[in-house]
């Protein structure tokens, strides 16, 4: 590998200066011409020639050497552009220094952009929360009214509610995920209060389809945000419901802080499972129920990154899945 970086190098530098060999060349072929003409010795032009070599090969190396100790500091400038954003190297001829111009304006342009952007982003992410919050009130009053009347029609329509209320909820959390900043808060949490507190909300939708929950509980502590690994638990207890017609669900951790939640739902083909966590991706159970948005997984993969946790997936087709969060992470400092 380091024999196939030096040629190269080489091969780099005998580009650049290719020009001047090859006057180099005609220079050479100039003056041999003109020694033959005057019928000058061959002894005498060959070591003209030889004195020649040996200069020209000195001024070689050393200009070699020039370019590759400056190549290198140019590569080690990229491996830390970020970091050394004022710092550029001092140009040693005109060239460099109009090159040295451009890179500063487009820095400048691209500063003034990212500035932009940030701007818009911030101001998107205060819209979408102002929304997301205004548009709960409707949603909750729909929501008392419709239980003031048990019936299947209200019922389904509470149900319907509680996706939309669900879907705006996704719509905040992809915004923040992709925002720059975070409102992360680690320390330590009660497994146990957590996940049924997930339960709970989702205890309607469980009833309504008729699916029996089974988690037994668990005296685990673990390292984590609250609101984000709640996200990811009401995803996967989501997608379990979405999918499972009969059956049950199956909440369960282990002593080595795995969380899994199982189905018995259609599942998934083992083809689409390398890709489930691909943003946009629904598979072939998502095209055929038209059920998915391909977002859910996504975000949930994404939060888990962030939380510094795993998450992975089992499955076989009319079996059901189980998905796993890997939630043995002890790198954050407690809050």
């Amino acid at each position: 590998m380091e024999n196939r970086s030096i040629l190269k190098l080489i091969a780099d530098y005998l580009r650049q200066y290719r020009f001047y060999g090859i006057m180099t060349v005609i220079f050479a072929a100039v003056f041999a011409l003109v020694f033959y003409l005057y019928d000058l010795k061959f002894e005498a032009v060959l070591y003209a020639l030889v004195i020649c070599a040996v200069i020209g090969l000195a001024v070689l190396i050393i200009n070699f050497i020039n370019f590759a100790v400056k190549r290198k500091k140019r590569m080690l400038f990229m491996d830390n552009i970020s970091i050394t954003d004022e710092s550029l190297p001092e140009p040693k001829n005109p060239v460099e220094s109009d090159y040295i111009m451009m890179i500063e304006k487009l820095r400048k342009i691209n500063r003034d952009n990212m500035t932009a952007y940030q701007t818009e982003r911030s101001e998107a992410l205060d819209y979408y929360t102002t929304w997301v919050h205004q548009i709960k009130t409707p949603i909750s009053v729909m929501q008392m009214i419709l239980q003031s009347d048990d019936t299947d029609e209200h019922r389904e329509l509470s149900a319907e509610l509680f996706r939309v209320e669900q879907y705006a909820e996704m719509a905040l959390n992809y915004i923040r995920l992709d925002s720059n900043s975070n409102d992360l808060v680690i320390k330590k949490l009660d497994l146990d209060e957590v996940i049924r507190g997930c339960v709970r909300r989702y205890a309607a939708q469980f009833i309504r389809k008729k699916l029996t929950i089974k988690y037994s509980g668990t005296d685990v502590k673990v390292l984590s945000d609250e609101k984000w690994l709640t996200f990811i638990i009401e995803q996967l207890l989501s997608n379990a419901v979405k999918y499972t017609e009969k059956g049950f669900v199956e909440i369960s951790v282990s002593d080595e802080k795995l969380l899994s939640v199982k189905d018995t739902g259609i599942g998934i083909a083992q083809e689409d499972i390398p890709r489930i966590f691909e943003k946009g991706f629904t598979g072939y159970n998502g095209r055929e129920n038209s059920k998915s948005t391909g977002l859910g997984l996504y975000l949930c993969e994404k939060a888990a990154k962030m939380l510094g946790h795993r998450i992975s997936a089992k499955s076989e087709i009319g079996k059901g899945s189980v998905f796993t969060i890997d939630l043995h992470r002890d790198k954050f400092d407690v809050e």
